[in-house]
């Protein structure tokens, strides 16, 4: 069982241009109850290497792997379903970066991560 899979991350939507993500708050909290910081980078990483994965596929280059990401957590959550959307701010043959918005079930912004994947050949 890979990562997603154990955090219970779900792609709901995905294309170069928009990759969108779900999460549940449940199971993925620190000790004082609140969604983890940690858990939201691996959304925002899932969500933005899927996006530069099939970016790369387009321009022969299908495999993505991070090198850099960061995240500002923004506001706590308690329960429910957290939401990512990742779009891309360049897309280049070798390397992509994302922008990641995170959002919880009132559409109030959690977390903006981003993340730069190095794209490379089979």
């Amino acid at each position: 069982m890979n990562i997603d899979e154990r955090l219970g991350i779900e792609i709901k939507e995905a294309t170069p241009e928009r990759v969108v993500g779900t999460m549940p708050v449940e199971g993925n909290t620190q000790p004082y109850g609140l969604l983890h910081g940690g858990a939201s980078c691996v959304l925002a990483e899932t969500l933005g290497s899927v996006g530069a994965a099939l970016h790369g596929a387009t321009v022969d280059r299908p495999f993505a792997v991070g090198v850099d990401i960061n995240a500002t957590h923004h506001k706590a959550v308690r329960h429910g379903v957290v939401t990512g959307v990742a779009t891309p701010l360049h897309r280049g043959r070798t390397a992509v970066t994302y922008e990641i918005v995170i959002t919880d079930e009132e559409d109030a912004r959690v977390c903006t991560a981003r993340i730069t994947c190095l794209l490379r050949g089979a």
